[in-house]
């Protein structure tokens, strides 16, 4: 079995990505971190290819109390993933508990918008290769909402790059891109956490994304 590789931080990590995006000679590369780790290793990826950068923000959704158990996620403008959340009726088993969980992530998912693009227009996705980046791809549900949102915006091709994987995750998300980028896959039921992948793995506060894409973004 090959061994997965760990990364000395996020930033080693976007490197390692960038060399494998860059073969791909993808025209009118656009990179999309997610918050807030996932910006870091898309910062790295940008300035490798030469590309803008800009975010897709979603947020997880939790049971109450659970809020880490991940049962889908929500990204901008009410996307869902997965899609079916958006089919449950008032007659289904945990209607209440899926519809609080969203209303109240799409709040945050709005105000975080706000907070990191700082009254900026988005970057323009159509027609571009639209490249979402995240730092891993654990349960697969952020980074599938995530790509659900970009999807919306037309891009030529949609890819998903991340430096590692769950089989489920990736399997996931490989359902919502063009292709899926990364530099290693875990074999199903041996990915128990991103962290596990990096040597250095700090929490990114929401000041150094903001730091990150007012330094990248025109204003």
């Amino acid at each position: 079995m090959a061994r997965m590789p760990r990364f000395r931080d996020r930033r080693e990590a976007g490197r390692r990505l960038a060399e494998l995006l860059a073969e791909l000679s993808l025209p009118s590369p656009l990179v999309l971190g997610i918050p807030r780790g996932g910006v870091v290793v898309a910062d790295e990826v940008a300035s490798a290819l030469g590309a803008p950068l800009d975010v897709v923000v979603v947020r997880k959704l939790g049971y109450p109390g659970h809020e880490e158990a991940a049962f889908g996620a929500v990204g901008e403008g009410g996307v869902l993933a997965p899609a079916s959340l958006a089919e449950l009726t008032p007659e289904d088993r945990g209607y209440d508990v899926v519809r609080r969980a969203i209303a109240a992530r799409s709040e945050e998912v709005t105000e975080r918008v706000e907070r990191y693009r700082g009254g900026r227009k988005p970057v323009p996705i159509a027609g571009t290769s639209a490249i979402v980046v995240d730092d891993g791809i654990a349960t697969g549900y952020t980074f599938a909402a995530a790509l659900a949102v970009v999807r919306r915006h037309e891009p030529a091709e949609l890819i998903g790059a991340a430096p590692v994987a769950s089989a489920e995750g990736a399997e996931l998300a490989g359902r919502y891109c063009d292709r899926l980028v990364t530099a290693a896959i875990a074999p199903p039921g041996q990915f128990f956490a991103v962290s596990l992948y990096y040597e250095d793995f700090p929490q990114v506060s929401d000041e150094q994304v903001v730091e990150l894409l007012a330094r990248r973004q025109q204003p």
